[in-house]
């Protein structure tokens, strides 16, 4: 199952760096994370500081 980052992001990219798919990319305000290419490996949630990302149920 895929991660989504909810609105909490505060668009500090910790997410982006940790990825190692490469599947997290910056939008308007925020990051977001492409379902096609997350492996759901967590390494994004586990360095959020405000624990935006999540597994979409």
């Amino acid at each position: 199952m895929a991660f989504k980052i909810s609105d909490a992001c505060i668009a500090c990219g910790a997410c982006a760096e940790e990825c190692p798919v490469s599947c997290i990319t910056k939008a308007d305000d925020k990051y977001v994370i492409n379902p096609d290419e997350c492996v759901s490996c967590g390494s994004c949630a586990s360095v959020c500081p405000v624990d935006a990302p999540a597994e979409e149920e």
